[in-house]
């Protein structure tokens, strides 16, 4: 089974080979048929600390690496 890959937005790197990516996605109401936007914040493990808040990565589903990081950055889309 292929690992799950999502892209989002660095919102904060304060950690330590950690950093926070905001992952957008677009729902609609079933009844309304309004469409809403959500997100959802994923703790991602990296080992060099080269990303900066703003920047737009792409996070692969890893095993568990402690109690809240399930992701890893895989690659660098742009730069902020």
């Amino acid at each position: 089974m292929p690992k799950r890959q999502l892209k989002g937005k660095i919102v904060s790197n304060k950690m330590q080979k950690t950093v926070v990516v905001e992952v957008e996605s677009v729902k609609e109401n079933s009844l309304y048929k309004k469409q809403f936007k959500m997100h959802k914040n994923y703790k991602a493990h990296t080992e060099e600390g080269k990303y900066q808040i703003g920047d737009i990565v792409t996070i692969e589903e890893c095993q568990p690496i402690s109690k809240d990081k399930r992701w890893q950055v895989v690659e660098e889309i742009s730069k902020n």
